[in-house]
């Protein structure tokens, strides 16, 4: 047996990334209250951190590596990924980072270098830097749309009907409105609807629980100066889909919805197209998936096929 290791001082064991006899060391020293054991967990906290960075490096490496080569084999990465995890431990019981020195500082409460945490938290007052950046573009925005006061929450998507069912039968009478004024069936905006929402499961909702009733997925641009919820929604850039949040309007009720979406596509020179067609679900949905209305590209069909689906016939005439 290695003479080196015998004499170790058994918290050092620790310090070696497959014994698992060292950490449960390092736990019953900690349990007892002995001052060498922060010491010790400070350092694996630092073997953590410089593990974390090595992984990183290796993902960079490994997505330029030649998946044909024998040194690219899963098992030779698991013995690597091992290898890392001891270096880790090695660099940080060297005090390579000094991450670990100064866990001890904070946590151990003694030296000159002991600075409270309440002061590292304040971090010069960045909360009220914050608050005033805030402010700044709250003044923005009221000078860009005539003072008006706009509300912006946090929200969420969740469940709004408890079926298909109950979607279909509360949206269709005011469909019906709203698709007069189009001049399109009340079924496809129904359709539409399905699609945005997931049949009313994935309606936007603030942080309070109130419906923001919104159907269509119309995002809040600066000429919308109603309440806004923001949200986190799923767009296709060159046809990959990819999560961001956006402000989204928010409605009173649905039959609010359902008319601003008409004025939406009424109004907006782009749509031109579309409503000239709206006699036509099918061209219509194509021409707005033309005009740009929704990233994904293959949102006409998808609304097609509800429209044409077992769903809308079940329940309607």
């Amino acid at each position: 047996m290695d003479q080196s290791i015998v004499t170790q001082n058994p918290l050092e064991l620790s310090r070696n990334a497959n014994d698992i006899k060292g950490l449960d060391a390092l736990r019953r020293a900690a349990q007892s209250g002995d001052s060498k054991a922060l010491d010790e967990a400070a350092k694996q906290f630092e073997a953590i951190f410089v593990q974390m960075m090595l992984k990183s490096m290796r993902k960079a490496q490994d997505v330029m590596a030649d998946k044909d080569s024998p040194f690219n084999s899963e098992q030779v990465k698991f013995y690597r990924d091992m290898h890392d995890t001891q270096i880790a431990s090695d660099l940080a019981s060297n005090g390579s980072i000094g991450l670990a020195d100064i866990i001890v500082r904070q946590l151990g409460k003694t030296g000159d270098g002991y600075m409270p945490a309440g002061a590292l938290r304040n971090d010069g007052n960045l909360s009220s830097i914050n608050r005033n950046t805030i402010v700044s573009t709250q003044k923005a925005q009221d000078e860009v749309l005539g003072n008006q006061p706009i509300k912006t929450f946090q929200s969420f998507k969740t469940a709004a009907f408890d079926d298909a069912k109950s979607f279909i039968e509360q949206l269709y009478p005011v469909a019906q409105e709203a698709a007069a004024e189009l001049g399109i069936d009340p079924k496809a905006l129904l359709a539409q609807a399905a699609i945005e929402t997931g049949w009313g499961q994935h309606m936007i909702h603030n942080t309070s629980g109130q419906n923001s009733h919104n159907l269509f997925g119309i995002k809040a641009d600066r000429r919308w100066q109603g309440d806004r919820a923001m949200v986190k929604t799923i767009e296709f850039e060159q046809g990959v889909p990819a999560t961001k949040r956006a402000p989204f309007r928010v409605y009173d009720s649905f039959a609010d919805s359902m008319q601003d979406y008409v004025g939406f596509v009424k109004q907006n020179p782009r749509y031109e197209e579309a409503v000239k067609q709206s006699q036509s679900p099918q061209d219509y949905f194509t021409e707005l998936q033309k005009a740009g209305y929704a990233t994904d590209p293959d949102y006409a069909n998808k609304v097609l096929s509800v429209l044409d689906g077992e769903q809308l016939k079940r329940y309607l005439p």
